[in-house]
């Protein structure tokens, strides 16, 4: 029986208003409210249970995914290290995401990333480019002559150039993992997004949290999703060193880039004051939620 049908009935007259409580205990699930938490932490399972778990708990992706979307996922490939270094996205994760896309309705799902060393190298040794494409993903290195500059107006930054596929998409999936910065502190979700900027990155060193937010600011993606599986916790971004990485087993997931990174400054024992860019993007106000009362939605697996 359909919940349009119920509404339709309870809706005649005062016999259909009689009869209402008695339908909606027969049917409690067609009135249940749907109200997925705002972020969910997801603890103590393999890559594709975390995020499968993850999702479900966010109501599913097709709360973000629509049928014949263009989907941009975007991992973290910068560097040139294998997955247990904990420099680059976890590949089964993007893999599975990618599918997921596919499920959902996507029309295409595309993955990329402006890569800090050698890209075919970085695509090829983090096993991002292979498991991306077995899942059917448009699988494509950065090409200096699509970024398309984008006016800011910001505090600090007035145009960027940005990749045109991540502007031109109709959904964006953030998919950072969680490290040390040697800079920053942590990269999370705000500073993955560095990976569809042009120009000079490296001038954006310089004033770093008011850039970062400025430009952030105009392209905050869909959904993030934090890979915590393994997680650089020293001589990041780019690590190397086996003892530096710490096996978690963890993911975060929010529609709010902000949300997602404040809770995982949690992995390496930092609070907002501590990391001074994610604090500016909550106090100009790039939060979707209020972080003092964050509804988060702790999963603990196994």
């Amino acid at each position: 029986m359909k919940r349009r049908k119920f509404l339709k009935a309870a809706a005649i007259g005062s016999a259909g208003v009689t009869l209402l409580p008695r339908i909606i205990s027969k049917y409690p699930s067609l009135y249940a409210q749907n109200n997925p938490p705002q972020a969910v932490w997801v603890e103590n399972g393999e890559p594709l249970d975390l995020l499968n778990t993850a999702l479900e708990e966010l109501g599913g992706l097709e709360n973000f995914v629509s049928k014949g979307d263009v989907v941009v996922v975007k991992p973290n490939i910068g560097w040139d290290r294998r997955p247990e270094l904990a420099a680059n996205t976890n590949p089964q994760l993007v893999g599975e995401l990618v599918r997921k896309c596919y499920e959902a309705g996507a029309k295409t799902v595309k993955v990329f990333d402006r890569t800090c060393n050698n890209s075919r190298r970085c695509y090829r040794n983090s096993k991002i480019e292979e498991a991306a494409k077995k899942a059917g993903a448009e699988v494509s290195q950065i090409r200096k002559n699509k970024f398309k500059e984008l006016p800011i107006n910001g505090k600090v930054i007035k145009e960027w150039p940005i990749y045109e596929d991540y502007l031109e998409a109709d959904k964006v999936i953030n998919v950072p993992i969680a490290k040390h910065h040697s800079m920053a502190t942590v990269t999370l979700g705000l500073k993955n997004l560095m990976g569809v900027m042009g120009g000079n990155r490296g001038s954006l060193h310089n004033n770093f949290a008011l850039k970062i937010v400025d430009i952030d600011r105009k392209i905050l993606p869909t959904l993030t999703i934090i890979d915590a599986y393994r997680i650089l916790t020293a001589n990041g971004p780019q690590g190397g060193n086996p003892d530096h990485v710490k096996l978690t087993k963890t993911l975060i997931a929010s529609s709010c880039t902000v949300s997602a990174d404040y809770l995982a400054l949690q992995l390496f024992g930092h609070s907002l004051d501590d990391v001074e860019y994610i604090k500016v993007a909550a106090d100009e106000g790039l939060a979707k939620y209020d972080l003092n009362n964050l509804n988060v939605k702790r999963v603990h697996l196994g």
